[in-house]
């Protein structure tokens, strides 16, 4: 009788347990609202809708954290960030204050270690700024902006800086932005106390031309950065140490007969550190799948999953390391699937979360 009552007593606790906020940023040109919040459930992948955050095209989202602060970037021209206290309780966000970024399209925003500073990419303005983040969870005005300057041999799309992630490293000592524009992958050192950035010994590394660099990953062993390119697709893979960069591999995210247009997006890695999964745009619409030698660097293809909708952005893997969420933008559905953790590819759940122009996913876990 004792086990049975001790049973029902923990059984909210497990329960709860499995509960985590999905925080999902779109762009508001159609019917989207803004950031949309759901609790998700890690054993089984369902979801449902808790509150929606009116915001201007909140196209990227980072997570203070402790949780408790959520910035988003509003992808317009002029640019601005908003700040959002999170409440976990309720599962809603209260916006604090907006602050203009100093560029145009920001796209990309990210925090240090405490949520300090964060550190905002404009697409469009070709720069990043730094922002200090108050106690109360607003932020001052941009403290500094770097301004970037160049082109590449895309007239199109390379005609002048595209500032399009701000990365740290695990230590968040440096800080490496990839330029689309430019075709460099520029790196900072940061200093933690003051919130600025100068230019690192090692500046930046040149990538091939035309390759378009966008977003990046480190590895969980920290050893290991990848770089995904979203001209030519390809994935450049290189090894991290003693805060320096060195090339192993440039990888196509495309099958070796892919003749279709290339559009690459974003990218991540399991959380055991043993696949690495890519989202091709373009005529692709399709995650690659690689796994991942840890001590070399070196990747392997293992298969291209469709992501059963069209133009996937962001992505992500739940914190259990078993489903992978799609952003489908231009089909206005995220697309849940399920990792096998053995073989790395994976399977439809058949689950979806209607949204729309979804770009952004990120977790809150309920702890």
């Amino acid at each position: 009788m004792k086990s049975l009552l001790l049973s029902i007593m923990l059984f909210p606790l497990i329960a709860a347990s499995q509960e985590v906020h999905l925080l999902i940023g779109t762009y508001t040109n159609t019917t989207s609202k803004g950031i949309y919040v759901y609790k998700f459930q890690i054993n089984d992948a369902s979801s449902n809708l808790v509150s929606t955050a009116p915001a201007s095209n909140p196209s990227f989202i980072a997570v203070s954290p402790n949780g408790k602060t959520v910035f988003a970037v509003n992808e317009n021209n002029p640019g601005t960030v908003s700040s959002f206290a999170f409440h976990k309780d309720s599962g809603t966000l209260k916006f604090i204050n907006s602050v203009e970024t100093k560029g145009a399209h920001p796209c990309y925003v990210t925090t240090d270690k405490r949520a300090k500073h964060i550190i905002v990419g404009n697409y469009s303005g070709g720069n990043l700024s730094v922002f200090d983040v108050k106690e109360d969870g607003s932020l001052s005005e941009a403290k500094q902006t770097i301004q970037h300057n160049g082109n590449s041999v895309n007239r199109q799309r390379q005609e002048k800086a595209h500032v399009h992630a701000t990365v740290f490293s695990p230590d968040y000592e440096q800080l490496f932005v990839p330029d689309l524009g430019m075709d460099k992958l520029m790196i900072y050192k940061a200093d933690a106390k003051k919130g600025t950035l100068i230019a690192a010994e090692t500046p930046f590394e040149d990538v091939n031309p035309g390759a378009g660099p966008r977003h990046a990953e480190f590895h969980p062993n920290g050893k290991l950065l990848f770089l995904m390119e979203e001209l030519s697709g390809a994935v450049s893979s290189y090894k991290y140490e003693d805060g320096k960069l060195k090339l192993v591999q440039n990888i196509s995210a495309h099958p070796f007969d892919y003749k279709g247009n290339k559009g690459s997006a974003d990218i991540h890695v399991s959380k055991d550190g043993k696949f690495l999964y890519c989202s091709n745009r373009g005529d692709a619409n399709s995650i690659a799948i690689f796994s991942v030698n840890e001590e070399t660097g070196i990747l392997t293809p293992l298969g291209y999953q469709p992501t059963l909708g069209v133009h996937p952005r962001n992505f992500t893997i739940d914190p259990s390391g078993n489903f992978l969420l799609v952003a489908n933008r231009d089909s206005d559905e995220v697309v849940i699937f399920k990792i096998n953790t053995s073989t790395g590819m994976l399977t439809d759940t058949g689950k979806r979360i209607s949204v729309p122009r979804p770009v952004c996913l990120k977790w809150i876990n309920d702890k």
